[in-house]
């Protein structure tokens, strides 16, 4: 087990706000998965499904296709048992002219008694075919 896993089981409540903004910092390397329940619900606007391994293969797959990986958080607030982030994410696509894509967007966090990510929800302020155009023009 790794410090940063060893340190996130030892914290009795987890920081959550702390865990998440040092993961976007970081994205999509060495992610936090420890912080979603096992049956967490994903939905962005082109995926939905539910489980932690499965958002784990999602990270993967961008990781792996995209290149030069940049997740800009501007605001995260909690209140109660939500979470609320502002972000934009840019990234490459493997074409050979290099464009670079900006989705900016929000995510809403659901979290249990138990502290734990139960739903995790992204939503963007442009449409998925502008972020396609974004491609070409």
């Amino acid at each position: 087990m790794n410090n940063q896993v060893s340190a996130i089981n030892h914290q009795q409540p987890k920081d959550l706000l702390a865990i998440l903004k040092a993961d976007y910092q970081r994205f999509p390397e060495n992610q936090t998965f420890e912080i979603y329940a096992p049956d967490v619900y994903f939905k962005d606007p082109l995926n939905e499904f539910y489980g932690v391994k499965r958002y784990q293969k999602m990270i993967g797959f961008l990781s792996n296709f995209f290149g030069d990986i940049e997740m800009e958080l501007h605001e995260m607030t909690r209140n109660e048992n939500t979470i609320k982030t502002e972000w934009t994410l840019n990234m490459t696509p493997p074409l050979p002219w290099k464009p670079r894509l900006s989705i900016p967007g929000w995510s809403e966090l659901k979290i249990s008694d138990e502290n734990l990510i139960v739903s995790h929800i992204d939503r963007w302020h442009i449409s998925p075919w502008n972020v396609l155009r974004q491609n070409f023009f």
